[in-house]
């Protein structure tokens, strides 16, 4: 082609604009050759073309690749979705601390007995006998 090379923009614009000056022919011939001569000028003017430092059929590319992407996005190449919702079951086994005996289990399995504390009667827990101790205890 005279005047090449071409960038893929300026063959886009070049064959576009062939195709409708010819389609529009009736609605533009009045004007004499200043389509044409428009239509040429855009040809020359989109030879740098640039969208976001991109070349224009990258930067539609991507335009196009995020409208028709799946909303969630993609996690390791497929797309992602929500896991369907299951019931967890499970149990669990208390048992006595190694090396206690049977008898000793039992004692350490009865209620927490009332401790004295600086003079106040507190329950067992490691709170109550702390609060017990700085005077606050309701026992």
């Amino acid at each position: 082609m005279p005047f090449g090379p071409y960038t893929p923009a300026q063959l886009v614009v070049l064959g576009g604009g062939a195709f409708v000056l010819i389609q529009t022919f009736s609605w533009w011939s009045w004007a004499g050759p200043a389509p044409v001569v428009t239509w040429l000028v855009s040809v020359w003017a989109v030879r740098g073309a640039q969208i976001a430092g991109q070349n224009p059929f990258t930067a539609v590319l991507g335009v196009l690749v995020v409208l028709t992407r799946h909303p969630a996005g993609r996690i390791g190449g497929r797309t992602a979705r929500d896991r369907q919702p299951s019931c967890l079951g499970g149990q669990f086994v208390i048992e006595p601390a190694p090396g206690v005996t049977p008898s000793a289990a039992s004692t350490v399995a009865a209620p927490a007995r009332a401790v004295q504390v600086a003079g106040v009667r507190a329950a067992g827990s490691g709170l109550d006998r702390l609060l017990a101790g700085a005077g606050r205890a309701d026992a």
